[in-house]
């Protein structure tokens, strides 16, 4: 597992929970280190293991725990890189789903070795949507649904989203489009100016 991943849940749990949980899940986990370094490799028993301690010193659901790791990661301003790689998907939330996709391809051309869950999107109507996402990481698809809840209010967009459960291929997303235009988005340019 890419140290950027373990690095991002690092963060997720010392910036939402202070450093005094992260030291007990640390602790519970037995990393034996201080901290991820963003460019190195793990093994996936250790990203499974903190998830697992966060669950347990936290007391909550290890799903709940990932669909707020998805909410943080397009909110905290100190990840704006992965939301602009994002918006670059288009205009609208619409254009943003059906670019979804090619989210794996665009996140190869930065970093070739890091780990991106597989996207499938299935349009059933132009306003109700299925996402198959596959990923090594059992409960992917919650962090899917707090990243899609966070980029839906990133454009301004009113959707319904429920974690659907487990297919063959991956965890199934199910999107219901209620409103393109239901509040003012957060603004967005593909430069940005420096004075």
């Amino acid at each position: 597992m890419h140290g950027l991943i373990n690095r991002a849940l690092q963060s997720f749990l010392l910036e939402t929970h202070g450093p005094v949980k992260w030291s007990q899940i640390k602790r519970a986990a037995r990393l034996g280190f201080e901290s991820f370094e963003p460019m190195l490799t793990y093994d996936k028993a250790v990203t499974e293991s903190v998830i697992t301690a966060a669950s347990t010193v936290l007391v909550r659901p290890r799903e709940s725990i990932l669909e707020d790791l998805g909410t943080f990661l397009v909110s905290n301003p100190h990840s704006d890189a992965l939301r602009r790689l994002l918006r670059f998907g288009g205009l609208s939330f619409t254009d943003f789903l059906q670019s979804l996709e090619d989210t794996r391809g665009r996140g190869h051309l930065a970093l070739p070795d890091l780990d991106i869950p597989v996207l499938d999107l299935f349009e059933i109507s132009p306003t109700l949507f299925t996402l198959q996402c596959c990923y090594p990481i059992e409960g992917c698809g919650h962090a899917m649904v707090g990243l899609l809840r966070a980029m839906a209010d990133d454009y301004g967009a009113l959707v319904l989203l429920d974690h659907d459960g487990q297919s063959l291929d991956g965890e199934m997303i199910l999107i219901q489009l209620l409103e393109t235009a239901y509040a003012e988005g957060r603004r967005f340019e593909l430069t940005t100016w420096i004075e």
